[in-house]
């Protein structure tokens, strides 16, 4: 992109790692590349969740060459919600931007977010087009989806899409607590709450070309199905 072209007057980006050894290096990079394309002032950070692979040991490599690279470590795995509050937490900058580090999604689209970050925006969702997974996680994920829209009200077209930009200044009016994958649908309903205004921008979503998903075991579904519960009768209680 032209230098005349640069959208945001500073920005944070940062990926949750865990064991995401064969796709985090090259996330990197391509962090840097669109970083540079939207502003002079930026930083890259890591959250690596306690990986057992040698995800931490790159990182570690790339940190030396790379002084805007910063690294948070979790000696033991918290989950995806306390690596995001972890992420969000060591951002510095005006603007916040995440995904996962797994490599489903481009960061170079980066930049269709940006455009849609105007004045009175606060958060820009993306939405996931042709979800680029096997058929059963797409049912689980389109079922979760419906769900979370429902039971909290939300209106965003993709609760659970893990490509956003949003300003600092909504981690000031939002607070998140949760450790799990519920962080979202909790994220996104305490935004609507704040009654902030959301954007949404269609992004594209890749196979998964290394390592498994820490999502789609029965375990976990179950666990994040019963957070689900009690964030929703947390809520329920509060309305009262």
């Amino acid at each position: 992109m032209p230098e005349s072209a640069k959208q945001l007057s500073s920005l944070s980006i940062f990926f949750p790692c865990y064991n995401d050894a064969g796709t985090v290096g090259s996330l990197v990079l391509l962090a840097f590349r669109a970083a540079g394309w939207l502003t002079d002032d930026y930083e890259v950070i890591v959250v690596d969740d306690g990986s057992t692979d040698n995800s931490r040991a790159i990182l570690e490599e790339l940190a030396g060459h790379y002084p805007r690279l910063r690294l948070v470590c979790h000696d033991t795995n918290r989950g995806y919600g306390g690596a995001l509050r972890s992420g969000f937490a060591a951002a510095q900058k005006e603007f916040i931007f995440y995904t996962d580090g797994d490599g489903q999604y481009d960061v170079l689209e980066l930049p269709r977010l940006a455009e849609r970050m105007r004045e009175g925006v606060d958060v820009v969702n993306g939405y996931k087009v042709n979800r680029a997974d096997p058929w059963f996680r797409r049912l689980v994920g389109f079922g979760y989806n419906l769900v979370s829209r429902r039971a909290f009200g939300l209106k965003v077209r993709d609760v659970d899409c893990d490509y956003r930009l949003l300003r600092r200044s909504v981690l000031d009016q939002v607070k998140l607590e949760s450790d799990t994958g519920v962080i979202c649908v909790e994220m996104m309903k305490k935004i609507a709450d704040a009654g902030l205004r959301v954007e949404e921008v269609p992004v594209h979503h890749f196979p998964r070309l290394y390592g498994q998903s820490q999502f789609f075991t029965v375990p976990h579904v179950a666990r994040s199905v019963i957070a689900l519960a009690r964030f929703w009768r947390q809520t329920r209680k509060h309305a009262l």
